[in-house]
């Protein structure tokens, strides 16, 4: 099908992600890395049937953006989530959160890359689940790309060695070139 003529794209907001639940073996544990290193708020918790459930938002206007599920068994050693993203407003709020999440015991393989088309913080919460926090540069570039960049170096530095390297990469344009050509692509109006 082509996805211009997707009956959800007919109305832009048809089809909006929500949140996310995935399976966990200490609820308690998890909720608290959640709240602690990424400001969540629970907003409810309970038992449907045996399974204890966690809500957790940061919006006001979402009663839960992830919902934590126990009964992951213990001696699972595939996790099916490839990573839980997180955008953020700014290299200091990406530093920030780095900050949070090393200052946490259950924090392991913290990473700091550039994709060209943002800056990435990469680290396991204690359940081996793999966390990014990002914020959007002003390019595009084809992907996959990952390098690693220092985060400590100051943000002028930073964007402009992201931004030789994603020049080095096929199809490097401005972030609102490539948005509205998807738009066209996707069958939405200009923007």
């Amino acid at each position: 099908m082509n996805p211009a003529k997707h009956p959800l794209l007919q109305a832009q907001a048809a089809l909006t992600f929500s949140h996310m639940g995935f399976f966990v073996r200490d609820a308690e544990r998890m909720a608290n890395y959640y709240q602690s290193v990424l400001g969540f708020t629970i907003t409810d918790r309970g038992l449907l049937g045996t399974v204890p459930l966690v809500f957790l938002s940061r919006d006001p206007s979402e009663h839960h953006q992830i919902v934590l599920a126990g009964g992951k068994p213990e001696g699972l050693n595939f996790n099916a989530i490839n990573q839980i993203s997180f955008r953020v407003q700014s290299l200091d709020v990406l530093r920030a959160v780095k900050a949070l999440a090393e200052q946490d015991p259950g924090t392991t393989e913290m990473l700091c890359v550039t994709h060209g088309n943002a800056i990435s913080i990469y680290f396991r919460d204690p359940e081996g689940n793999r966390i990014e926090a990002f914020v959007d540069t002003p390019w595009y570039c084809e992907q996959p790309l990952r390098e690693v960049i220092n985060l400590e170096d100051d943000d002028a530095a930073i964007l402009a060695e992201a931004e030789r390297i994603a020049r080095q990469y096929p199809r490097f344009q401005l972030r609102a070139t490539w948005q509205a050509d998807m738009a066209r692509r996707m069958g939405y109006t200009p923007f």
